[in-house]
């Protein structure tokens, strides 16, 4: 069975060919059902901001070579004989939780799946032919939603976690910090739930342009303007209710304090450089302004309701951008360009799509 690989782990940058992230093609065993699983036919996974954190870090501590890709929609072709709890079954159009939680360990009995001690013994690389997974990792895709625009069901999970966790209310004053996949999805979900002078900062005209088709009043350029001066004028001097990051870049996160209002609340969101410390005035966010700083991992309970509000989402944008598996190589290049909202890798074919 095929599926992408990393090689070796190295910068994706790098000047020097030899220091590079090598991803290859490589064959891996078929992955076997068990009784309460099911096996996917794998259509496209999409390529998460998180990858090439992967592929340069290795933030994990995975044993190279390791797949790529947890962001995958695809169709059922097998039903473990005990995989019955959810009416699941052959030729189902599905997306899903790339993680199974366990249920036995203190987290998930806590009601907090996000820190599963075991989540990551199921994590396969769904940029493969097929994957296998739990019955309860598996959400059926709604009929309005196509296999090519399914896969997206787990970053629109991330956005939903985000509202879970902000808990949002009708009239915070909302930015949102990058404008990749992740913050143009929770710009579009904030925007559900009543947030005004939403503010997209964004070095990308491409990417401002689409804060603005999707709801954004306002626009910053963190080139051409002062992140601090132009939030403050937007707001009326005050700041911010609501700041969320999700640029995952370290020139951009240290800006975000000083523009979240007294007692409001800043959200990190994205994946960072594992050994970046932000420096934080503690007397001054903390303890004058009460500041709630907050950061989300993953999306546990999301899954369900992100289904549900895939058809009332503009997600159009981010399936214009396809390859096909044997071009992993050349999907990384144009991921690394920045030239894309998003981009697909397109694993098996099927009629109709």
């Amino acid at each position: 069975m095929k599926s992408a690989t990393v090689v070796k782990i190295g910068n994706l940058l790098a000047e020097n060919e030899a220091d590079r992230g090598v991803i290859e093609i490589c064959d891996i065993p078929e992955p076997i059902l068990g009784d309460e699983h099911v096996k996917i036919k794998v259509a496209y996974c999409s390529i998460c901001g998180s990858d090439p954190h992967c592929i340069r870090e290795n933030p994990f501590g995975w044993d190279v070579p390791f797949g790529l890709g947890h962001e995958a929609s695809g169709v059922i072709t097998e039903v473990g004989r005990k995989a019955v709890k959810k009416g699941l079954k052959p030729g189902d159009r599905v997306a899903g939780n790339f993680l199974h939680f366990c249920g036995t360990c203190y987290y998930c009995r806590n009601g907090q799946e996000q820190f599963c001690e075991h989540a990551g013994e199921s994590n396969q690389p769904c940029m493969s032919e097929y994957i296998v997974w739990h019955e309860s990792q598996v959400f059926k895709i709604p009929d309005e939603v196509s296999l090519k625009t399914g896969c997206l069901l787990e970053p629109v999970s991330v956005a939903v976690r985000v509202m879970d966790k902000l808990g949002p209310r009708i009239g915070h004053r909302v930015a949102v910090c990058g404008g990749g996949p992740i913050g143009l999805l929770v710009l579009q979900c904030i925007k559900m739930m009543g947030a005004v002078k939403l503010t997209l900062i964004e070095p990308i005209a491409d990417r401002r342009d689409l804060a603005i088709k999707y709801g954004a009043d306002y626009t910053i350029d963190p080139k051409t303007q002062d992140v601090v001066s132009a939030a403050m004028e937007i707001t009326d001097g005050l700041g911010y209710d609501v700041v969320i990051d999700c640029s995952g870049a370290v020139s951009a996160v240290g800006a975000l304090p000083a523009i979240t209002v007294k007692g409001g609340t800043l959200m990190y969101v994205a994946m960072y450089p594992v050994e970046y410390d932000m420096p934080l005035n503690l007397y001054k966010y903390c303890y004058a302004a009460e500041l709630t700083i907050t950061g989300i991992n993953i999306s546990p309970y999301a899954f369900p309701r992100a289904a549900q509000i895939m058809p009332r989402m503009k997600l159009e944008d981010f399936t214009n951008t396809v390859f096909d598996l044997d071009d992993i190589t050349q999907a990384f290049a144009a991921q690394m360009s920045g030239k894309h909202p998003k981009i697909l890798i397109r694993c098996n074919h099927f009629d109709g799509e």
